[in-house]
């Protein structure tokens, strides 16, 4: 959604899309405009709640057959297991998808880790078209004027026909980038001190398997140590994305830094900052 700074400062309805990496503040901000008053829409939390919930009970119940005494209680409904994702936790969003490699150091099969990110996908498109009509929702239903919706990191891989259209027909795309490369490195560092599962595009994660296989003498992925995988894959990962998000805020939107998040500490601390970007923008074009 190309505005003005003045159609920006003028609207009754703020609709905003937060694009960037894990740990660049999106979270952090959605948080801060929520206690002003701001509908925060959180994609991973929608995934999790709406497209993947039984899909997720379903592998937990899996793995809880497993043993013979839950499996008893299970059988004889005396015991129930339900997901409790929270917007600031999403623990089985994360379990479910999981980290390649050998099952017995808590991996997940290389087929079983195919069909996982393919239906992680496939949610996390779902999520994003929802978007519109939550924001309606948000307005006529629960009397939000303003909307933040606080994207996955993979929002650049889904590569769906339409959907960054139809966000930018919505919402006024921002990408989060970060500030340097100290910055940037001390992100890589942070996810590295505690891998977390990842959305992998195909044809990248065939790439670089069969490199990484190769570079560590493995015949097979499930021979592979999941932690240390997702540690070195992550760094590609990171810097294969950057031209992703900034082409789209190009195209689309507008950037600012992690740095100039973190200085917001409320809604008019971000409106000034957004105000101030969209002028710099039009006055450069």
């Amino acid at each position: 959604m190309k505005i003005s700074s003045d159609q920006y400062k003028n609207s009754t309805h703020k609709n905003i899309t937060l694009m960037g990496m894990s740990g660049v503040g999106k979270t952090y901000l959605s948080n801060i405009l929520r206690k002003d008053n701001w509908f925060h829409y959180s994609g991973d939390y929608r995934v999790g709640t709406r497209y993947l919930d039984e899909i997720i009970l379903d592998v937990i119940k899996q793995q809880a057959m497993s043993v013979p005494f839950l499996k008893n209680l299970l059988r004889k409904d005396w015991i129930s297991i339900k997901n409790n994702i929270k917007i600031d936790d999403l623990g089985p969003v994360l379990s479910f998808i999981g980290k390649l490699g050998d099952p017995y150091k808590n991996g997940v099969a290389l087929a079983d880790f195919i069909k996982r990110q393919a239906m992680y996908r496939e949610a996390e498109i779902q999520a994003m078209a929802d978007v519109s009509s939550f924001i309606k929702k948000s307005q006529k239903i629960y009397g939000y004027n303003n909307f933040i919706n606080d994207a996955g990191g993979s929002l650049c891989e889904l590569d769906h026909p339409g959907l960054i259209d139809d966000l930018n027909k919505n919402t006024l795309i921002i990408y989060i980038k970060t500030t340097n490369k100290e910055e940037e490195q001390a992100l890589i560092n942070r996810a590295l001190s505690a891998p977390k599962p990842l959305y992998y595009p195909p044809k990248f994660l065939k790439k670089y398997l069969k490199k990484y296989l190769q570079e560590k003498d493995l015949p097979f992925a499930a021979l592979i140590d999941p932690d240390e995988f997702t540690k070195w894959i992550f760094p590609i990962l990171f810097k294969s994305r950057l031209p992703k998000y900034d082409s789209i805020a190009k195209k689309y939107g507008i950037s600012v830094t992690s740095a100039e998040i973190s200085q917001i500490k409320n809604e008019n601390d971000f409106n000034r900052l957004i105000i101030k970007t969209l002028q710099n923008a039009n006055n450069s074009s």
